[in-house]
């Protein structure tokens, strides 16, 4: 039978699969010799095997009756004895840290017999009292399913009818009814009392934990965090440590550096007297945690030094919680923190220039989706009087119409209108609410509250502990100091980097890395940008992977260039025939003889040109990908409809001059599927003259550009092939029409010639392609379209919301590349490809070209080049360098990258 359960002392940091990222960090403190409550781990097999059933694995609960009866040796107590009982706290832990997203249950083992021994034993009734009604509430809400209004309802009308402001101002005598009336709302809502064996509850903890791994709020964080269904999650039992024993008692949270900026120092919260769910909660304002040096100075001292050693162990960012009791500190879990994307950046280079990692380690820990974030804008000013200050949890410029409930944020930020979310404090239920919001603002809570800690993962605009502000969720609304009301609906702007607050919609500018991107240098002292200038210079060092641009104009072209684009992966020319040009696409597609044909050449032939002289001047010297035409023919043509119209009206009128000739070729020409049409190289063999008119206008802008002393570099692409008849036919007419350019203007005109592979049957049939192709740029959008057969405008609001939330999907196809379908076509059109043509060029050009785990695949497959939007071309850099270095993910380690391939230019004429 398969071991369920270990010891803390029995596991360390590697066995994150089994144990769980809590119980591995839990059990690398305990062989570090830290301060760790003892405990054990239940691990993630025996939850999964839970899922898969519905029962408990055979086998576990006498592992954790084994173990639970060597904690109690090691603790001197019983789980819930009368008198001096051990207590125990049942945690989630999955692989991957999800905070707040599932279940935990405190003081496990408190019942009506134990509560006075645990009054006993602590000195204290209040704290037995306070612990029990915990344990009611926790265990009712995580274990129970009674939801947890009904607690906090009544929690609010104890404090209510004794005046007081906070839980602290309830006595003993107040908590000992509270937990009565909690006990009677467990046996309102369940029909069953509150459980009183001890054993019975430790054990509807655990599959509640079990269980917990498949709540809504946990299924939408892994959706959002691209988490794995099917890991399940450890359960951690830990014997009790109270924070709530008094006033040299408390509980914290902490961070080796700083998990919103990344500068170096200690950050964190304490909060005397309490538990430790208190402070990530929100339910009070947290001290900062520098003040516990002047509570209790020997606990502060040690805990310096145990986030010094752990930060020297992890060689990185630490998360920290702890409990002082009665002046001993305990270690309670710690991880590698969460935080936001300024800091990642800050804190890799810090790390790596104190020698702790080395420079490609500094690459790893950073993302693209991270330098992404930092590229957004910035308030433009922030002169005005704030409405309200709180601490600045999580950087960004966010503005939005108020909303104070998730389900309003969901419904509100699916209909396209951006919100900001208003709460006391967030809870996990809160986390829908929070990802469809643009930004986050409680009153209550620090840099360690639940909103804090989500908001830095999800990359959302955070303030906490706006304690200035009244928030009435119910009446939705809140009210400043001075009285200034803010109802639902009005706009604020959120500062997470000040951490103010403001009335209406400030204005916002680039960010400083985007400008930096754009060309300014780093200026001394600006941290952030060193560390960006660094490591994105890094990655370019180690990357294969070229990274050029989807672009379609100068402008476009230019600022590829000035991101780091190493040349055009993708003109689409269909952008260049949109507006009055439209017109004379037109008529050339219904041009009915040759001469109405020649006439709208004639007119569109100079534009063409000049579009391209002038990309090809911006990108001197760089590959320049153009694409021939592409798009459904339709998109040339009058609107069917609208064209009905004109004629019946006419008609009814009796005007002869009806366009019944332009209604005859519009039906002549209609498709009910234009998608999967005449399109691509179908539109050019059936009309040759338009492709014939784009093939002159580059030969012509390429001459144009040699005579001046330019460096053009151009690569004619054929899109839509499916047989490699269709580009041998498109090439030899390439091949004259670039000849006749070359000897009219007496230049030599150096070209190469591939195609888009953008369908399943060109990709197993690359070998045939690549004798006529020089390169291959894969158009992962339609490949997607056509591998799974559906169109992608028609699915993404329709049933893809429903195959995400199955499961079906963990991410949608088009936005990371689906390996198993589209990218086997990859890998088998550029085998087969390059071996039938060893020195072809393979490159893609679809937006997956900007997806960071897309571009790792990419890097696998051995392709080229990817090409991406030009905002995006930061972003592939700096993963097409993760790439290279490789990264955590077992399924990229150990490929050995291929040789960058530099052809020819001139190879294909």
């Amino acid at each position: 039978m398969p071991k369920y359960v270990y010891d803390f002392a029995e596991g360390d940091l590697s066995m994150a699969d089994l144990l769980g990222g809590k119980g591995a960090n839990l059990a690398e403190m305990t062989v570090m010799g830290l301060p760790v409550p003892p405990g054990f781990t239940i691990t993630t097999e025996a939850c999964r095997a839970f899922l898969a059933t519905g029962a408990v694995p055979e086998g576990l609960d006498g592992e954790v009756d084994e173990h639970l009866h060597a904690l109690e040796r090691a603790m001197g107590r019983k789980l819930g004895q009368a008198d001096g009982p051990l207590l125990v706290a049942v945690r989630s832990g999955a692989r991957f840290s999800m905070p707040g997203m599932m279940d935990t249950v405190l003081d496990i083992g408190l019942t009506d017999d134990s509560v006075a021994g645990l009054a006993a034993w602590a000195g204290d009734e209040r704290l037995a009292w306070d612990s029990y009604r915990r344990l009611v509430q926790m265990f009712g809400t995580t274990v129970l399913g009674v939801e947890a209004e009904y607690f906090a309802a009544a929690l609010r009308d104890a404090k209510r009818a004794k005046g007081a402001t906070g839980d602290l101002g309830l006595d003993t005598d107040d908590l000992r009814v509270l937990t009565a009336t909690f006990k009677d709302i467990v046996r309102d809502r369940t029909g069953r009392d509150f459980p009183q064996d001890p054993r019975a509850q430790l054990g509807m903890a655990i599959t509640s934990v079990f269980a917990s791994w498949h709540t809504d709020r946990a299924r939408i964080y892994r959706r959002a965090e691209h988490i794995p269904e099917d890991l399940g999650t450890a359960v951690n039992v830990c014997a009790m440590v109270f924070g709530n024993l008094g006033d040299d008692s408390g509980t914290g949270v902490a961070f080796t550096r700083d998990p919103a900026t990344g500068a170096p120092g200690v950050y964190g919260d304490y909060l005397p007297d309490a538990q430790g769910e208190d402070v990530v909660a929100g339910i009070r304002n947290t001290l900062p945690l520098h003040r516990l040096a002047d509570l209790q100075p020997r606990a502060h001292e040690r805990l310096m030094e145990i986030m010094a050693a752990l930060e020297g162990r992890y060689r990185d960012l630490c998360d920290i919680e702890f409990t002082v009791e009665r002046g001993k500190l305990w270690m309670l879990q710690t991880r590698v923190g969460k935080r936001t994307a300024a800091a990642a950046f800050r804190i890799a280079d810090a790390l790596r220039e104190e020698g702790l990692i080395d420079a490609d380690e500094a690459l790893r820990r950073v993302t693209g989706a991270q330098l992404g974030r930092l590229m957004f804008p910035r308030f433009a000013d922030t002169d005005r009087t704030p409405l309200a200050t709180g601490v600045a949890a999580s950087p960004g410029a966010a503005v939005g119409a108020v909303v104070f409930d998730s389900a309003t944020a969901v419904r509100r930020g699916e209909e396209g209108t951006a919100v900001i979310l208003v709460r006391r404090e967030t809870d996990p239920d809160d986390l829908d609410g929070m990802i469809h919001a643009r930004g986050v603002l409680t009153s209550r809570g620090g840099k360690t509250s639940h909103a804090a800690v989500v908001a830095r993962g999800l990359g959302r605009t955070c303030v906490c502990g706006a304690e200035s502000l009244t928030v009435d969720a119910e009446a939705r609304r809140f009210t400043t100091a001075d009285g200034t009301v803010v109802a639902e609906g009005d706009v604020i702007s959120v500062d997470g980097t000040s951490g103010a607050v403001y009335a209406g919609g400030l204005p916002v500018v680039p960010s400083p890395v985007a400008d930096y991107f754009e060309g300014r240098r780093p200026a001394e002292g600006d941290e952030l940008l060193r560390a960006v200038d660094r490591i994105i210079t890094h990655a370019d060092r180690r990357r294969r992977l070229e990274v050029r641009a989807n672009a379609d104009t100068p402008e476009d072209a230019a600022r590829a260039r000035r991101l780091g684009a190493t040349g055009i992966g993708l003109c689409r020319t269909e952008h260049m025939f949109l507006g009055d040009r439209r017109v004379l696409v037109e008529r050339l597609i219904l041009a009915a003889d040759d001469n109405a044909r020649a006439v709208a050449l004639a007119a569109l032939l100079p534009l063409q040109r000049n579009d391209f002289t002038r990309i090809f001047e911006e990108m001197d010297g760089l590959p320049v990908t153009i694409r021939l035409l592409d798009p459904p023919l339709h998109e040339f043509l009058p609107d069917r409809v609208g064209l009905t119209a004109r004629v019946a009206v006419a008609k009814a009128l009796g005007d002869t001059g009806a366009p019944e000739d332009l209604l005859r070729a519009v039906d002549r020409l209609h498709e009910r599927n234009p998608m999967l049409g005449t399109r691509g190289v179908r539109l050019g063999l059936l009309i040759p003259e338009l492709y014939d008119l784009q093939l002159r206008a580059i030969a012509e802008a390429v001459s144009a550009r040699i005579l001046v002393g330019g460096r053009p570099h151009v690569e004619i692409m054929v899109p839509l092939v499916g047989d490699a008849r269709e580009l041998e036919v498109v090439a030899a007419q390439a091949r004259r029409t670039v000849a006749d350019v070359a000897r009219e203007s007496g230049v030599d005109i150096r070209y190469r010639i591939g195609t888009m592979i953008e369908l399943p049957r060109a990709a197993v049939t690359a070998g045939r392609i690549a004798a006529t192709a020089g390169f291959f740029s894969f158009g992962t959008n339609d490949l997607t379209q056509t591998v799974w057969g559906f169109s992608r405008d028609d699915v993404e609001g329709s049933f893809f919301p429903t195959y995400l939330a199955k499961g079906v999907f963990t991410v949608s196809p088009f936005e990371t590349l689906d390996r198993e379908g589209v990218g086997r076509l990859i890998e088998i059109a550029v085998r087969e490809g390059r071996d039938a043509r060893p020195d072809l060029t393979v490159g893609v050009c679809g937006e997956h070209g900007g997806d960071p785990a897309s571009i790792r695949f990419f890097h696998e497959a051995g392709l080229d080049y990817v090409s991406c939007s030009p905002f995006r071309v930061p972003v592939a850099r700096l993963e097409a360098g993760r790439a290279a270095v490789g990264d955590a993910d077992p399924t990229t380690a150990g490929k050995p990258p291929r040789q960058r391939r530099n052809p020819s230019p001139g190879h294909d004429r």
